[in-house]
């Protein structure tokens, strides 16, 4: 096993006699000198040294997942089958942009948290706002995102082998 990569400021205080601040320790709001030499001296990030133990299935990775458009997709759900939940996070859209649709097994349920969703859905071009839903067959040809306006943040069920969302209503109470 190799000796950790131990940076410069780490190094230096190591031969001086008295301690070197850590330019990493003003990077990191409240983190101790001693937490930013160990961040250097394990090669770990922050969150990895603090975090939490992983729990439940180790197959399963509930960490955000960056696109190479900017996205953000959060997986929320930890059970291998069934309806499927991820918060998505779309960087600004353009507004001229022509969607490329695609089709897949399935059935999306897909709730505007921020911003503004652009939904292509076969011949119809939607915007849905913060508070507005909208429930489809993915194997009808789709494609969703933002718009001009800015980036949209919203929750997406996905049901892949097309289970669909159950919406119950109250029982009516008697007067």
């Amino acid at each position: 096993m190799s000796a950790p990569v131990t940076c410069q400021p780490c190094a230096a205080s190591q031969v001086a006699s008295a301690p070197v601040p850590h330019p990493a320790s003003s990077a990191v709001p409240g983190a101790s000198p001693l937490v930013s030499r160990m961040r250097c001296g394990f090669g770990a990030a922050l969150d990895e040294l603090v975090d939490a133990p992983p729990t439940g299935d180790p197959r399963l990775n509930l960490r955000p997942v960056a696109g190479p458009d900017g996205s953000t997709i959060l997986p929320l759900t930890r059970r291998p089958g069934g309806i499927q939940a991820y918060k998505f996070i779309l960087p600004k859209g353009r507004d001229g942009q022509e969607p490329q649709l695609r089709t897949h097994e399935g059935y999306d349920c897909a709730y505007v948290l921020n911003g503004t969703l652009r939904l292509v859905l076969g011949e119809h071009d939607l915007i849905l706002r913060p508070g507005e839903a909208v429930e489809f067959d993915t194997r009808t040809p789709h494609w969703l995102g933002a718009t001009s306006a800015g980036p949209v943040e919203f929750l997406s069920l996905i049901g892949k082998q097309g289970q669909r969302t159950h919406v119950r209503a109250a029982p009516k109470r008697d007067s």
